[in-house]
């Protein structure tokens, strides 16, 4: 499977309508997101329950924007809509593979439960 192109208009529907969705947020003239686009792509064909998207900097700055992305590539990770990792740089194979396994493995009562404590707290 491979990655989808997500647009201001895509990226909260897919993010809240799948278990795991990891976003890679690129540039076509960014080095280092040339470099990780193939590890991405690997790991879309081996992990086909998971949704790999990318977003276009230049073409969704307004998105951009609303992500408060600051350097490229970064990657965020979604579960059950939740952001569960944001990160810049790029990775290599086996730290996206580590990341997968350990997305996969959340507790997510227990990540619902540490955001509702932050949520009071900042009350």
């Amino acid at each position: 499977m491979s990655s989808t192109a997500l647009t201001a208009g895509t990226f909260e529907t897919t993010v809240t309508d799948n278990d795991i969705v990891l976003v890679d947020f690129w540039a076509d003239w960014c080095g280092p997101c040339k470099r990780f686009a193939p590890v991405f792509e690997a790991a879309s064909e081996v992990h086909p329950d998971i949704v790999f998207a990318k977003v276009d900097t230049e073409a969704e700055q307004g998105l951009s924007a609303a992500a408060n992305i600051r350097s490229i590539p970064t990657l965020m990770a979604f579960r059950q809509g939740i952001l569960v990792f944001n990160q810049a740089g790029a990775l290599p194979a086996p730290a996206l593979e580590q990341l997968i396994e350990g997305v996969r493995s959340l507790d997510m009562d227990k990540v619902r439960e540490q955001l509702a404590e932050q949520k009071a707290q900042s009350a």
